[in-house]
């Protein structure tokens, strides 16, 4: 497959850390493995001028070479390897792909119980990936849906401007808008009114309810470098939602500077030793949906 489509976008330019050096480095190539097919069906997905069809097309071409039908597309028949070998369930990637089959054909979600479904595909397997090839158990699961959902909610409303502008693609439940008053078109504007302000702070106060979930997490994972990962990236979550609640996503880049990344970075680092050692943490029940 043409590599046309690509944003040109590498692990570096995501919001939270992907396989950093905290990450031991016999399970970092795996992770990078399943980042790769990652980042081709999200530049597919997201491609402002590509058809449905053809965007359903070229995630098709990516499966087959998943399920080993052909080795077409380099990057999945090589992740379909790297899984064989580490004994990983080829089921995480397959459910990604269902979210970008849904970016390709929706654009809009009426509340958030379907936002949250949405996140139990486009979310949830990426941590739930990365915890097999440690060989972490399931119990740890319902604490990473948790934590992978609040991620991809930051994401959705720092985006969510540009999402409406160039996709037309609205991931600010609907209900939460109409309830507000807030006409969709607002989200084009150059900054939010105060309603719409009302609405993304507090789709970050429940963003925040799902990293409480989460907090628990880095202290249920046996494996002590993947734990200082989680602590980190929990951190800068709760940061980045806090920022949400009180800022205006439409008129500023609700993000971190590279100092404030580092600051957040070592207060998470510090609480998941904490957690570990200073601390018991209790395996979470409940659905991502529940928040």
């Amino acid at each position: 497959m043409s590599d046309e489509l690509s944003s040109g976008k590498g692990h570096r330019d995501e919001n939270f850390p992907v396989a950093s050096l905290l990450i031991a480095r016999r399970h970092r190539p795996p992770v990078m493995a399943f980042y790769a097919v990652a980042r081709m069906a999200d530049d597919i997905a997201d491609h402002a001028e590509t058809s449905p069809e053809d965007k359903l097309a070229r995630l098709a071409a990516i499966q087959a070479s998943l399920e080993g039908q052909d080795d077409e597309i380099a990057p999945a028949a090589h992740l379909r390897e790297v899984m064989r070998a580490r004994g990983v369930s080829g089921q995480h990637i397959l459910d990604l792909l269902e979210a970008f089959r849904r970016d390709a054909r929706k654009t809009r979600y009426a509340d958030w119980g379907e936002l949250m479904d949405y996140c139990r595909y486009s979310a949830a397997p990426v941590g739930r990936f990365v915890l097999d090839v440690h060989g972490e158990g399931r119990a740890t699961w319902p604490a990473s849906d948790a934590l992978c959902a609040a991620l991809q909610v930051i994401n959705h409303l720092q985006d969510c401007g540009e999402d409406y502008r160039r996709l037309d693609r609205v991931y600010v439940p609907l209900d939460s808008l109409s309830q507000a008053g807030v006409e969709v078109s607002a989200l084009g504007a150059a900054s939010a009114s105060a309603a719409l302000r009302e609405v993304i702070s507090a789709l970050a106060g429940r963003t925040l309810g799902l990293l409480e979930t989460a907090r628990t997490l880095a202290g249920q994972v046996r494996d002590v470098r993947l734990s200082l990962e989680i602590g980190v990236i929990h951190r800068l979550a709760v940061s980045l939602a806090t920022r949400l609640k009180r800022r205006d996503p439409l008129s500023e880049k609700v993000h971190h500077r590279p100092v404030e990344a580092l600051g957040a970075a070592s207060v998470g680092a510090a609480e998941a030793l904490i957690a570990r050692f200073g601390g018991s943490a209790k395996p979470q029940t409940g659905a991502i949906g529940t928040q």
